[in-house]
C-alpha cells in the first residue's frame, strides 16, 4: 500500500498510546467508562452514554451518524443522525423532547479539504396545550395536530453556506414544523405509523425532512460490563440496544446539491451538537462522523480537545489511529499477532477514503463520514459493505443494516493487509426491519410494549476456537483491567467476539 502523503501532518513516531484503535471505531453504540473528567463549558464526549458529563446531558448526546445513497431516490443522499439514548419506550410522563436550547447540525464538505461548505442546522421548541394536567397525551391521538397530544415540539431548518470556515449566506428552509411524538402506547396512540407518515415533510427544492422518536437502530453486543460477558462468556450474541428508542433527525437532499460536480462526487458528513448558556453563546458539547473515535480511539488527554474541533484541525490526532494500541492488547492476551505500524490501512479507512471508493482528490486527512455519491444502492446489501465488495456500505458512507462494528474489527486485525479473519460479536442484523423509504428508521418501540430485550436468549460461547491461536487459552481480568479506561473494558469484551469462520464466495477486495 503507497503511503499517505501528510503535507502539514506530522508523521507519528513510535511509542505507547493510552487508545483503543479504530476497531472499535464503528461500534457506536459501545459505551465506554474511565472517560475524561469534563469542565464545564468544555466540549463533551458523543454516542450512548459514553463519557460523565454527556451521560448527564444525553438530550446533546449525538450516538450515530449515517449517510448513503437513498435506496429508492438515487439521485438523492439521506442523512440520519440519533440523540438521546436508551430511551426506555414507557419513560413517562415527559418521556424524550429535543432539547430546546441546542443546535442539531448537519455539516457537508464538498471538495475534501476538511472544511464545511454547507450546513444544515435545526432548533426545536416546545408547546403545551393545557398546563394543568401532567398528561402527555388527554386523550387517543389520531394527528399531529390532535387537541389531545398536550405536548408537542416543532423545529426550524436553517442552511448555512460557508467558504474558509466562514458563513456566507444563511437561508431559512422551514419553519415550524411538528415533529413525530414519543410512542406513548397502543391506548394512546393506536395507529402510530399515521403518525410517523405525517411527520415525513417536504422542502422545497426536492428535500425531505424528519424529527421524532425511532427505533434504534445501532445492533451490536456490549455487555462487556457484566464482569466481562458474564465471567464465563455466556452472556454473547444478545443485541444489547434492543428495544431501546432514541430521537432521530434525517434529511433527503439531491445529490447535486452537497456534492463538487458530478466528476468530483464524493462528500464528507459529519453531525455536531451546540449548547447555549445563560449568557446566549453556543458551545460545541458533542461532534460524530465515523463512529467511537472519541470514546475508544483517543486518550483521556484528547476527549475535549477533539469535541471542540473541526476536522480540518485532525492532524493533532493521526498518532491515535496510526499507532493504536488494542492490536498489541490483542495480541498480548489472544496471540494474535498485531500488523505492523505505522497504520495506514487504518488511515485509508477513517481519515482519507479507500483510493478509487470515497478518496477525494487532493483531499485533507480527517474524520468523517465520506460519501461517493456516483455509487448506486444495490437491491440486496452486504452487510459487511465495502469489505465484501459491496461498494455502496461501510465505510462508503454508513448505512442502517451495516454491520460496522465486525467490520472494523476485522479490518483493525489486518483485513486489509493481508491477515483475513472473521471476527464479530454474533449480533448481524437489527431486531427490527429497516423502511424501504424515507426516513427508513424503524418505529420507536411501543410504551405499552414490553421491552424486547428483557427476554432475549443468550448464546454461550464456550469453546471458542476459531482461526487464532490463544483464544481458548486461560486470561487474568486483572491483566485486561490493567490495561485501563475504555480501551482495556473494550479489548476485554473482545474474548466474547466469536471467531466466525464464514466462507465468502465474494471478492474481498476494498477496490471493488
Amino acid at each position: 500500500m503507497t503511503p499517505i502523503s501528510w503535507g502539514r501532518w506530522p508523521r507519528p513516531t513510535r511509542r505507547s498510546v493510552a487508545l483503543v484503535t479504530c476497531g472499535a471505531l464503528a461500534a457506536a453504540g459501545l459505551s465506554a467508562v474511565g472517560a475524561a473528567m469534563l469542565q464545564p463549558q468544555s466540549a463533551t464526549a458523543s454516542s450512548h452514554r459514553e463519557a460523565p458529563l454527556i451521560s448527564g446531558q444525553p438530550q446533546f448526546d449525538n450516538t450515530d451518524v449515517y449517510a448513503f445513497v437513498s435506496p429508492d431516490h438515487p439521485d438523492t443522499t439521506t442523512i440520519v443522525a440519533n440523540w438521546l439514548p436508551f430511551q426506555e419506550p414507557a419513560g413517562g410522563p415527559n418521556f424524550f423532547p429535543f432539547a430546546g436550547d441546542a443546535r442539531y447540525s448537519f455539516h457537508v464538505d464538498s471538495d475534501g479539504d476538511a472544511q464545511d461548505d454547507l450546513l444544515y442546522r435545526y432548533t426545536f421548541k416546545d408547546h403545551r396545550k393545557n398546563e394543568n394536567t401532567f398528561l402527555h397525551n388527554t386523550g387517543v391521538v389520531e394527528s399531529l395536530d390532535d387537541p389531545d397530544l398536550n405536548f408537542t415540539q416543532t423545529y426550524d431548518i436553517e442552511l448555512l453556506r460557508l467558504e474558509h470556515g466562514k458563513a456566507v449566506s444563511s437561508h431559512q428552509l422551514a419553519k415550524h414544523l411538528p415533529t413525530a411524538p414519543a410512542n406513548v402506547g397502543k391506548a394512546s396512540m393506536p395507529d402510530y405509523q399515521k403518525l410517523r407518515d405525517q411527520a415525513v415533510h417536504e422542502i422545497p427544492g426536492g428535500l425531505k425532512t424528519f424529527a421524532g422518536q425511532a427505533d434504534d437502530p445501532f445492533f451490536l453486543d456490549l455487555r462487556v460490563f457484566d464482569l466481562l460477558y458474564g465471567g464465563d462468556l455466556s452472556e454473547v450474541g444478545n443485541d444489547t440496544l434492543r428495544g431501546y428508542n432514541v430521537n432521530t433527525i434525517a434529511l433527503q437532499v439531491p445529490n447535486a446539491y452537497l456534492r463538487e460536480s458530478e466528476a468530483q462526487p464524493v462528500i464528507g458528513i459529519y453531525s455536531t451538537t451546540e449548547r447555549q448558556n445563560a449568557e446566549g453563546h453556543w458551545t460545541q458539547v458533542s461532534r460524530l462522523g465515523m463512529p467511537l473515535v472519541n470514546e475508544v480511539v483517543n486518550p483521556v488527554k484528547d476527549k475535549d480537545k477533539f469535541n471542540a474541533s473541526s476536522p480540518e484541525n485532525d492532524g493533532d490526532f493521526l498518532k491515535n489511529v496510526t499507532e493504536p494500541e488494542l492490536p498489541k492488547l490483542i495480541e498480548a492476551i489472544y496471540k494474535i499477532k498485531a500488523p505492523a505500524e505505522p497504520r495506514q490501512d487504518l488511515v485509508s479507512v477513517f481519515l482519507t477514503g479507500i483510493k478509487d471508493v470515497n478518496q477525494p482528490p487532493g483531499g485533507t486527512p480527517s474524520e468523517m463520514l465520506r460519501l461517493n455519491t456516483a455509487v448506486k444502492p444495490t437491491g440486496e446489501p452486504k452487510r459487511l459493505g465495502v469489505l465484501d465488495s459491496d461498494n455502496a456500505g461501510f465505510p462508503n458512507g454508513r448505512r442502517l443494516t451495516d454491520d460496522v462494528l465486525d467490520i472494523a474489527l476485522q479490518v483493525v486485525e489486518g483485513e486489509l493487509v493481508g491477515s483475513k479473519n472473521d471476527l464479530g460479536d454474533a449480533v448481524d442484523a437489527n431486531d427490527k426491519e429497516f423502511g424501504h423509504s424515507f426516513p427508513y428508521v424503524a418505529l420507536p418501540a411501543s410504551g405499552s410494549d414490553t421491552r424486547a430485550a428483557a427476554g432475549a436468549d443468550t448464546k454461550s460461547a464456550t469453546g471458542l476456537t476459531g482461526g487464532a491461536s490463544g483464544l481458548t487459552g486461560s486470561w487474568s481480568g486483572s491483566t485486561v483491567l490493567a490495561a485501563g479506561g475504555a480501551g482495556a473494558l473494550l479489548v476485554a469484551g473482545l474474548g466474547a467476539f466469536w471467531l466466525r469462520s464464514r466462507r465468502r464466495t465474494a471478492s474481498r477486495s476494498w477496490l471493488g
